[in-house]
């Protein structure tokens, strides 16, 4: 049997891998339209490579893939986080959890897990091909009525094949050929950016931080809400509750061309009421200090001294002369403050879509095609996406290894 894989990233790797593994009569060939494969894995976690999350629950692991998630719960059983560990551990490379629970390399280095990828390829006799692009994909029928494949590469020379996995990230050829094949195709938007907002409120406090805030979009049912860690930067807003807000909102925000109004609450443990009784309370404890210089809650101190002006409250005064008026709007400024979305950035050089291959039209048991027997897909090219923190390459592990394992095991 001949198998082609499209696609040398994550995905592409791991089915390779599992498929020669299982399978070693079977011919695999991995083809790469870059001259360097992996790219993607190089980049992530700033160079260190987030390489799955420590949630060894299937059940608690779907709930941190807006799109998925459904499909992803019966896969997780099969090949979850635990299993991915014990992967790259079998092959010499450790994995340390942080303490947001993403998991990294020991060495801290991306490079260490593209060699372990590279070197277990080369073991498992995958034959790599890099800079080969593909210009097209087709499904034939032999006189025995049997289906095959053929690969035509942008040199013009045609490959053939029995089965064929495509793992080709967001890329909109991986679409065009699942289409060409009788895909339905999910349209593709940005999953993971952060929110470029300019407001004074804002300004000229890039590099401030909150360790955990909440977050609201949009109105009725379309309302989203997450908490999380908020950096504010020189563009607008970022850090973990942005990204999983944009992930969990990403269609949402399409829609609205990336305009819209983002509530903040930068002390979620509090509400209106709460926060103000304590405001109260320290006029009468601390009424001859000054509001500037003492702030009663976890905020930093120039984002506190950013409220209290836009409160209008004067740098001189003190907790005893506040007037209800700026009391008040002080508490919402903090608890209920209100900034304008105006388009969105990038989140480092990690790029997350939503959409991708319709999931009712495949087997999450094995990743095989309902539509197109033989044709298998794992990985982005998929309408899967995760939030940040290792979700989006445990889901290319999983769905490469179904699919591997499947076409291994195929007749």
């Amino acid at each position: 049997m001949k198998v082609i894989v499209v696609g040398g990233g994550a995905a592409g790797f791991f089915g390779a891998i599992a498929c020669a593994e299982v399978n070693p009569r079977i011919e695999v060939t991995l083809i790469e339209a870059g001259r360097k494969p992996l790219a993607k894995v190089r980049i992530s976690g700033g160079g260190r490579c987030n390489v799955t999350h420590h949630c060894f629950d299937p059940a608690r692991l779907v709930e941190h893939y807006p799109r998925g998630g459904k499909a992803l719960r019966g896969a997780f059983t099969r090949f979850q986080p635990k299993d991915t560990v014990q992967w790259y551990q079998k092959r010499g490379v450790k994995l340390k959890t942080e303490a947001d629970g993403r998991m990294f390399p020991i060495t801290d280095d991306s490079q260490t897990i593209i060699n372990c990828l590279m070197e277990a390829a080369d073991k498992a006799g995958v034959d790599l091909r890099t800079g080969v692009g593909v210009k097209s994909v087709k499904q034939f029928l032999d006189k025995d009525n049997q289906s095959y494949f053929q690969v035509e590469l942008k040199n013009e020379r045609i490959l053939q094949c029995d089965r064929i996995l495509i793992a080709t990230g967001s890329n909109p050829l991986g679409y065009r050929w699942a289409k060409n094949l009788g895909h339905n195709i999910e349209p593709a938007v940005p999953s993971l950016f952060t929110f470029n907002i300019k407001d004074n409120r804002l300004k000229d406090l890039a590099g401030v931080s909150v360790s955990n805030a909440r977050i609201r979009l949009g109105t009725g049912k379309n309302k989203l809400e997450q908490n999380g860690a908020l950096l504010i930067t020189h563009w607008g807003l970022s850090g973990p509750g942005i990204l999983k807000l944009s992930a969990w909102g990403a269609r949402f925000l399409h829609e609205l061309k990336y305009a819209s109004n983002l509530e903040i609450n930068w002390l979620p443990e509090y509400n209106q009421e709460t926060l103000k009784q304590n405001f109260l309370e320290v006029k009468e404890t601390y009424s001859k200090k000054k509001i500037i210089n003492y702030c009663p809650v976890k905020l930093p101190k120039r984002l506190w001294q950013r409220f209290i002006d836009y409160a209008a409250i004067k740098p001189d005064k003190i907790w005893s002369e506040i007037s209800k008026k700026e009391l008040n709007k002080l508490v919402t400024e903090i608890v209920r403050g209100e900034y304008q979305i105006q388009g969105k950035g990038v989140f480092k050089d990690e790029f997350v879509t939503c959409g991708g291959i319709s999931l009712k039209e495949v087997n999450f048991k094995t990743m095989e095609s309902k539509k197109c027997p033989g044709l298998y897909f794992a990985g982005e090219v998929l309408d899967i996406d995760g939030v940040t923190g290792g979700f989006n390459f445990q889901s290319a592990w999983t769905t490469s290894w179904l699919a591997g394992n499947a076409i291994a095991n195929s007749k």
